[in-house]
């Protein structure tokens, strides 16, 4: 008995989306060895990948890598189906989301940086949405939202400026077909 083999057909637009979800996977699990001061508190260094795929591919293209990353993270890092993977899914969508809307804004004002930090603010959002429905419904919660909000502000900042950074210099300096 013979062994068959299935060949998929691809395209070149199919192997860059897989290229890409692989940079901002390994800058997930990277992430994932950063202590955290405060449990939900991280940088979001993958978002950096998705900005500027966003910029340069526009938003399917993002949207692919972005639940990419967070689906094959989840399997890597061994927690597919628990609660961090939805509260790493909410994010992205909740994301995602103001990111399709925020990309229509005008140029002239709103660029990788304010996308980064509207994006990074409705992540916290999702999450804290799907913790207080799901995992702790407690008013309490509220009082995080500051804390969130500033990380939110602060690392979306950074991640925007990073991907600003990439953005103006040509396209050799991410992963190329």
């Amino acid at each position: 008995m013979t062994a068959s083999t299935i060949k998929l057909a691809t395209t070149k637009e199919d192997h860059h989306i897989a290229r890409m979800a692989a940079l901002a996977l390994g800058l997930s699990v990277l992430e994932a060895a950063i202590p955290s001061p405060l449990p939900g508190v991280k940088p979001g260094l993958a978002n950096i990948v998705t900005l500027i795929v966003l910029a340069r591919y526009g938003w399917r293209t993002a949207a692919w890598v972005s639940l990419l990353r967070v689906v094959a993270g989840s399997l890597l890092l061994g927690n597919f189906l628990a609660p961090g993977f939805f509260l790493s899914l909410s994010g992205a969508l909740c994301s995602l989301a103001i990111l399709a809307a925020s990309q229509h804004l005008p140029t002239r004002w709103f660029g990788p940086v304010t996308h980064s930090i509207l994006a990074a603010a409705a992540h916290i959002a999702g999450q804290l949405l799907l913790v207080y429905f799901w995992l702790i419904p407690h008013t309490g919660l509220i009082y995080l939202v500051p804390i969130f909000a500033t990380a939110a502000l602060l690392f979306g900042t950074v991640n925007g400026l990073i991907a600003a950074y990439y953005l103006s210099e040509p396209d050799t300096k991410l992963v190329k077909a």
